[in-house]
């Protein structure tokens, strides 16, 4: 049983020098950033914790997060990359796994799949930011089209692996690449680059949030964990869950966690004592 956000410790929250979160359908709701999620992740930074979304979405969306957003760089594409904006040089730096000619013809493969499964899948299609990508495939589920069951979901992930190609379900897209990478990996990478920091020694000094499948490797690794209130609807499907859940859905969620991970950081004033 996951235990509510309410449940964390003290102890747990005032050693976090950091926060990796998802960002569709865990820091927005419905497509949409709320105020309170975004003021939250401000409250975050401000206090000190480093800041990094973890997400599927792609490098065209990952170039302005990185550099409009309160965070310390940001992993996209489900590990292909990260990005993080060098404020002493002003400016936007790029760290791929592969490099641009691998990109391409991966890319060109990936093409090939994206027949195949519009043809073999009614009802699916590419995601509308495909255009914006370097190094994977998003079909599109429920985001811009009406949503299709699990047997059509696990239908187009039967085609990407019939291909040689990894695939991930996220809250909204099948995303399918080449290579075994994943965003645990790529946010290992990051963190040593960036930080100098080995995610497998410091990993309690992190949480991280999501809300379905392609979040497992996330949940598996990481001590402290917290799932926003959709995380339940994937809990058959899950076979790693993260510790805690908060009672709100989406940005809303994340709002809530990250209030709670505020509040136990404050130490309470010390009682006076009487006359």
């Amino acid at each position: 049983m996951i235990a509510s956000i309410r449940k964390m410790d003290m102890e747990t929250a005032k050693n976090l020098e950091g926060v990796f979160f998802d960002i569709d359908d865990t820091f927005t709701t419905h497509g949409k950033i709320p105020a309170s999620a975004y003021q939250a992740l401000w409250a975050l930074k401000a206090s000190g914790l480093k800041t990094v979304p973890i997400t599927g979405r792609p490098a065209g969306w990952c170039d302005l997060i990185a550099r409009m957003w309160p965070v310390d760089a940001v992993v996209g594409e489900n590990g292909a990359f990260y990005f993080w904006l060098d404020e002493r040089a002003g400016m936007l730096k790029r760290r791929f796994l592969d490099p641009a000619p691998i990109r391409r013809e991966k890319q060109a493969r990936l093409r090939q799949i994206e027949q195949e499964v519009i043809q073999s899948v009614p009802g699916s299609a590419v995601a509308s930011d495909q255009p914006y990508r370097e190094t994977d495939l998003a079909i599109d589920f429920c985001e811009d089209v009406n949503p299709l069951d699990w047997q059509a979901i696990d239908r187009i992930g039967e085609i990407f692996k019939k291909h040689g190609a990894t695939s991930k379900v996220s809250s909204i897209h099948v995303n399918g690449w080449f290579g075994d990478y994943d965003k645990l990996g790529m946010t290992k990478v990051m963190a040593r680059e960036l930080w100098g920091m080995d995610l497998d020694e410091t990993r309690r000094r992190f949480l991280f949030c999501g809300d379905s499948p392609n979040d497992e490797p996330m949940f598996q690794f990481f001590p402290c964990t917290a799932g926003v209130g959709n995380v339940l609807r994937f809990i058959e499907r899950m076979h790693h869950l993260p510790t805690f859940v908060a009672e709100h859905e989406g940005g809303e969620g994340f709002a809530e966690i990250a209030e709670t991970v505020l509040s136990l950081r404050v130490s309470p004033p010390p009682c006076e004592s009487a006359d």
